[in-house]
């Protein structure tokens, strides 16, 4: 099976599978983006995967995921922030690629309202800015909070951050009583040329675009870090209100412009689509020159009451469209192909470029996906490019998918050397000289080396010590490099870092004496070392860096088992994949065969289970935090939602069920003891009723856990 296929070709089977693997997908690439403001992926692989997922939706309703991503907007708050819940949802739009599709999107309006198709309706256009959506609550013309989006409805909490920018008033007049303004933090072309200037010449962080360097700042611990860089803010929006602004979106953004907001001025009030389109091209002939980044253009229905006729679908207003720009080319020579060993085994093609400006930013590298794309098809066999294969020295044109991530779109034959050799892609691994094998359905070759593979080791140690694992202060990647090189202090896997002082005090050579390193920065970095010998259970497993097991789905593994040695255990007896551990391991909610397969094998026994024993050797770790559930009549159930729910999202209503102490699954089994079925339950119903299983409805649901 394979992206190509067509849903209407898969089986219920392999439709199932492909679902989990795009939500395991697509879970990473939303926390990659709206939360480590440092995307994976393109924008435009982010919309193909997405409009994939909800094709296979559309054929198979009955096997909508509990997680699916159609269900999801951004990613949850980021810890070291206090959360805001926001009182409005804050919502995603649905994208256009072409012409077509906004006539599309006018006449499935029309349809909605019962209006015939092609019913002229009015619009507005406004730049679609590539920074971080912000929403700022007023109360009686103040200030109170800023959030950043999350997932919608919980955001991180940035009011002071937000205070330092000098778009954003602190209090406003003639506003309503409660006021919720809603736009774009971002950072002008110019600002951010000055900022990387300054922190390179400090030896800093040097950010890869504006959104990257706008994200990062809004999103500072430390306010007066914010303070010091040039952020703007461009208001388009709005939550709560207790009284409406206009009866028009063009005129409540003009209210909100009187008030002090700055907006866009290249908004347009459009009576057709002709109109809208005419307004897109003129923005995009403008783009290089607004001096700040944007993606495309935003359509909404400009008459305030058919919105809300309208509404919204799960995560999209039913009201407004994006329609994303194409990517911008360039051309420039291929000076040579280099293979990149990843933590997870993945041998990744990177073109080496002469570098050409794309889009405003200098590109020197550029990725070549896999060696099908390299050789001009796809993952079938199918051409692309004409079926023009990628040599070292051919004319290629370049472009920066979604604005980020620079790749190759086709190949001049013309200006081809007649040197130019046809790239053989290794089929041993370039660091290790392990195998290095593409199983069946993958488009990628992977290394067999495991742990041996200096290339799969060194990566795997700076995911353990990154950030969102174990964070340990001083042993960034830099220095896992120069560890993992060491004869004398060597450290090859985690375990070695926690047995670190002890060899260094055995040593003679020790680590104070050495270039770099003193007394004071040893014993800093030996007692950062020793204060994350206790982890929660969550970020240690998040650490190990098992293949499609990311923070998300440790977490949910964590609050699903409790203990580590409650969860070892569980997964010495799911290794029999017809055992009641191994059922219940994949009725997790939001976690499927892909993750489970990856999981058990690294808890197999063999080389990377001896590794992890001996990491966990030296650690305390802390059982998952529980909520208090006295009272709780679902405390220790285990609780599956299915259908349309009414009064809340189903989000909400997993979020509150696991605060009462129940456990969430995403199918129905003899293990579960409630379903709470919405309107189009379908398959998990008729299996409920099957095994004789409490069934409730929303109603239902509301009643057993009113006041609590």
């Amino acid at each position: 099976m394979t992206e190509a296929t067509e849903p209407s070709d898969l089986t219920p089977e392999q439709a199932r599978q492909e679902l989990a693997r795009l939500a395991v997908l697509l879970g990473d690439a939303n926390l990659a983006y709206h939360q480590n403001d440092a995307p994976e992926i393109s924008d435009a692989d982010y919309d193909r995967l997405k409009q994939r997922n909800a094709a296979i939706e559309a054929a198979f309703p009955d096997l909508v995921r509990d997680d699916s991503p159609s269900l999801m907007v951004g990613a949850p708050a980021a810890d070291g922030f206090s959360k805001i819940t926001h009182s409005v949802r804050m919502m995603s739009l649905a994208n256009a690629f072409d012409d077509d599709e906004l006539f599309d999107f006018r006449d499935r309006i029309n349809r909605y309202l019962g209006q015939a198709d092609g019913h002229p309706i009015a619009f507005t256009a406004e730049p679609k800015i590539d920074g971080l959506s912000l929403s700022l609550r007023y109360e009686q013309g103040q200030l109170v909070s800023a959030a950043t989006r999350g997932d919608g409805q919980v955001g991180e909490n940035v009011t002071a951050n937000a205070r330092t920018i000098a778009d954003i008033p602190h209090s406003i007049e003639n506003a309503p009583d409660i006021l919720e303004v809603r736009g774009e933090v971002y950072m002008s072309h110019r600002d951010f040329a000055d900022l990387n200037a300054r922190h390179s010449s400090r030896g800093g962080k040097v950010f890869a675009n504006p959104r990257n360097a706008a994200a990062g700042s809004l999103r500072q611990l430390d306010a007066s870090i914010t303070a010091d860089r040039p952020l703007c803010f461009f208001a388009y929006s709005w939550g709560e209100l207790s009284h409406p602004l206009a009866d028009t979106q063009m005129g409540a953004i003009e209210r909100l412009a009187a008030m002090g907001f700055k907006t866009n001025p290249l908004t347009r009030l459009c009576d057709s689509v002709e109109d809208l389109l005419d307004h897109y091209r003129t923005i995009e002939t403008q783009r290089s020159t607004l001096g700040y980044d944007i993606d495309g253009v935003v359509y909404k229905v400009n008459d305030l009451s058919l919105q809300s006729r309208l509404g919204f679908r799960a995560t999209t207003p039913r009201w407004a469209i994006a329609h994303k720009f194409p990517a911008e080319l360039a051309w420039t020579t291929l000076a040579g192909i280099d293979i990149q060993v990843g933590r997870t085994g993945a041998l990744s093609p990177v073109a080496r470029l002469t570098p050409v400006t794309v889009g405003g930013v200098v590109v020197s590298n550029a990725t070549l996906h896999n060696e099908d794309y390299i050789l001009g098809r796809d993952g079938n066999g199918n051409p692309i490019r004409d079926g023009k294969d990628i040599r070292v020295g051919d004319w290629v044109q370049v472009y920066r998918a979604g604005d980020v991530i620079p790749k190759i779109a086709d190949v001049d034959l013309s200006k081809r050397p007649d040197a130019a050799q046809p790239f053989v892609f290794p089929d041993q691994c370039p660091e290790c000289g392990s195998p290095a094998i593409r199983e069946e359905g993958d488009a990628v070759r992977r290394c067999t080396g495991g742990m041996i593979c200096p290339a799969q080791a060194v990566e795997r140690l700076k995911h353990f010590v990154s950030r969102k694992a174990f964070d340990i202060d001083g042993l960034g990647a830099k220095q896992i490099e120069m560890f993992f090189g060491d004869d004398v202090l060597p450290i090859r896997e985690p375990a070695d870092i926690f047995t670190l002082e002890t060899r260094d005090a055995a040593n003679l050579a020790r680590l104070k004496n050495r270039d770099g390193w003193g007394d004071k920065s040893a014993k800093n970095l030996f007692q950062a070392i020793e204060d994350k010998k206790q982890i929660p259970f969550g970020k240690c497993l998040f650490a190990l860096g098992i293949r499609h097991v990311g923070e998300v789905a440790a977490n949910l593994i964590a609050l699903h088992y409790g203990d580590w040695d409650s969860f070892v255990m569980a997964m010495q007896d799911a290794q029999d994949a017809d055992s009641a551990a191994y059922q219940d391991l994949i009725a997790i909610d939001g976690f499927g065969q892909v993750m489970a397969q990856s999981l058990l094998a690294a808890f197999a026994p063999g080389a990377e289970r001896d590794g992890i024993d001996r990491l966990t050797a030296h650690l305390t770790i802390a059982p998952a935090q529980r909520p208090k559930t006295d009272g709780s009549p679902v405390a220790g159930k285990t609780i599956v939602f299915t259908g349309t729910l009414e009064r809340m999202s189903r989000s909400e209503a997993k979020a509150k069920a696991e605060s009462l102490g129940a456990k969430v699954a995403g199918s129905v089994s003899a293990r579960t003891d409630l379903l709470v079925a919405g309107p189009g339950a379908g398959s998990k119903a008729k299996k409920a009723a099957d095994l004789g299983i409490e069934t409730i409805d929303e109603e239902g649901w509301l009643r057993l856990i009113e006041g609590l």
